[in-house]
């Protein structure tokens, strides 16, 4: 008896290990994303959505249909058990539009346009766009978006996180456009569109939909272009085409190979005919809208802060992150503002935060500690299993780029600075490689010249700890020992938490 069962093993043991390995060589051929730079927590992705779910409900349309919405809603929940990222509460309700669309906010409250149903030609068709759009809350582009909006309005207080907190959320999103409808969460970047792709072709494929079915549903939203542009047309704003995103699809379906395809969830056919008997929906064009309240900005033209600090005390107290990740020591008549989520500390004289207008402010002399992941928010292209070396992410960066990628964020969300020629250094940073830029230009808070010197330290899993020095420049040289000093007592402990 025994012999028998050991020779049954032998038959089923190594069965057993290629299909393990199989499992494995898929998971590691498929494209891999990185969410995007983000000041929020999960828990206030869950708040805003909530909230401006709240306000969408008040101005489209929800179609009471119980049949309907169960059957939406079991499509999201397939979807929803393999989707990556944080367990958000996934909601899914049918909006009696004709237009054909569909949009997802911040933490989970997905809206299918009943158009869009209408238009689809199967069930996994429409589980094309749901995971799409399920990919765009699990990447947090809306919060991502939303980030950067607000840290073009705030400044770069917003990189040490002091403007991070759960309280801060509804100030936040009232800068940058408010709740409901707004454009932040709802139309991304082509780059976004294909993080979506991807993304969304992954869900498909380990939920048991063929990734396929999303190319079809996009030829057949092209095909309907053609045919009534108006139907459509609000779905290419909201979801603008990356380049052969067809191709990319197809690419994606083949790197995760054969679906173990489950059976559908409905009789599709009679859904459509049962939204066929209904009366026509209106078009967006036909519901009346309520405007979003205006967004804050910096100070009108022609005003300006005028700022003036006491000089930095030469004896100093040492900062401790409290996770352990690093210490640095600063000026004992400095204020220390510890991010109430993530790593980041922001250190700042007293008067050396001015008010920007609309309840912002805009730090003017300070000192920013924080973590980066360099190259986030990209899609790593696979060919013939190697990284894309001319893409926006790149395996193995080194320091230098991690901090021009680091750089390129600070300019991009703060457009009046520009890298000071010659500037950078090579570095080295409690026993670290480091490196360090400077940039310069006319703030426009103050409307005086502005120098930021930036300063990196490279971490075992190539992210990097950043220290920024900012301060007016007449006062930069004044300034230059106490930031000397602080650079040279940052400590960093590389095993402590920092993700």
């Amino acid at each position: 008896m025994m012999r028998i069962i050991e020779e049954r093993l032998n038959i089923l043991i190594p069965g057993l290990v290629i299909i393990f390995l199989l499992g494995v060589v898929n998971a590691l051929s498929q494209t891999q994303v990185k969410p995007g730079f983000n000041i929020f927590s999960q828990e206030q992705d869950v708040e805003i959505g909530r909230q401006s779910a709240a306000e969408v409900e008040g101005e489209l349309p929800v179609l009471n249909d119980r049949h309907l919405e169960r059957y939406v809603s079991d499509i999201g929940k397939r979807l929803v058990a393999v989707a990556p990222g944080a367990k958000y509460p996934y909601q899914f309700k049918v909006v009696n539009v004709s237009d054909i669309n569909a949009f997802a906010l911040p933490g989970g409250f997905m809206y299918v346009n009943r158009g869009l149903i209408e238009a689809s030609q199967s069930e996994g068709e429409l589980a094309g766009v749901m995971a799409h759009e399920m990919a765009h809350v699990a990447l947090r582009h809306g919060t991502n978006q939303a980030s950067k909006a607000y840290l073009a309005q705030a400044g770069l207080g917003v990189l040490g996180g002091i403007f991070g907190g759960g309280g801060a959320t509804g100030q936040i999103i009232g800068t940058v456009g408010g709740f409901g409808l707004n454009t932040l969460f709802l139309k991304f970047s082509r780059t976004a569109e294909e993080q979506a792709d991807v993304v969304g072709a992954q869900i498909m494929s380990r939920a048991g939909y063929d990734p396929r079915d999303m190319v079809s549903m996009f030829e057949t939203l092209r095909t309907q272009s053609g045919h009534d542009p108006g139907k459509v047309e609000q779905f290419f704003s909201d979801h603008p085409s990356p380049a052969h995103r067809e191709d990319r699809i197809r690419q994606e379906a083949d790197l995760l190979g054969p679906v173990q395809k489950v059976r559908p969830l409905g009789d599709f056919a009679q859904v459509r005919s049962d939204l066929h008997r209904m009366p026509a929906a209106p078009s967006t064009q036909q519901i009346a809208r309520r405007q979003a309240p205006p967004g804050g900005g910096r100070p009108e033209g022609g005003q300006t802060a005028k700022i003036r600090i006491d000089p930095p005390s030469s004896h100093f107290r040492r900062f401790e992150q409290r996770s352990g990740f690093f210490q640095i020591d600063h000026p004992e008549n400095w204020r220390t503002y510890e991010a109430s989520n993530g790593y980041g500390v922001t250190i700042v004289p007293p008067g050396g935060v001015a008010d920007t207008g609309n309840g912002q402010q805009s730090i003017m002399y300070g000192v920013i500690v924080n973590h980066y992941d360099p190259f986030d928010g990209s899609v790593e292209e696979r060919s013939h299993g190697n990284p894309r070396s001319d893409g926006p992410f790149r395996s193995g960066a080194t320091l230098e780029e991690a901090t021009h990628d680091l750089i390129n964020q600070v300019m991009q969300t703060n457009p009046h600075l520009r890298l000071v020629t010659d500037s950078e250094r090579r570095e080295r940073i409690d026993q670290g490689r480091g490196f360090s830029a400077v940039l310069s230009g006319r703030s426009p808070v103050t409307g005086q010249e502005e120098r930021v010197a930036v300063f990196t330290r490279e971490l075992p899993d190539g992210h990097v700890i950043y220290a920024l020095f900012i301060a007016p420049a007449q006062d930069y040289d004044e300034l230059g020992s106490t930031f000397q000093r602080m650079i040279s007592s940052l400590r960093v402990n590389d095993e402590a938490a920092h993700r």
